[in-house]
């Protein structure tokens, strides 16, 4: 394997695992926004008030989006072993 195939491999697993999260990232990232607007207009500083909303959220996103990750990642996987083949010397 030479570098430029490296580079390659690296960069397409950067850029599906960015793909692959930023649904879950972006319910987190919503859901703390509001919760943080909220503590802040009802002046309640709970810690857990934060917490558990985005867990919560969290897991229902992983609940909701399972077959759509699981077929990602087998695609990506067989893709990466069909791509291993060509890499050898």
């Amino acid at each position: 394997m030479n570098a430029e195939a490296a580079v390659d491999v690296f960069k397409s697993l950067v850029v599906f695992s960015l793909y692959i999260m930023s649904p879950f990232l972006g319910v987190v990232l919503a859901v703390g926004l509001i919760m943080s607007l909220l503590q802040s207009v009802t002046s309640i500083q709970e810690q857990t008030l934060t917490f558990v909303p985005k867990l919560i959220a969290l897991a229902g996103v992983l609940l909701l989006l399972a077959p759509w990750t699981l077929r990602l990642l087998s695609e990506y996987t067989v893709q990466n072993i069909a791509r291993m083949g060509a890499m050898g010397p």
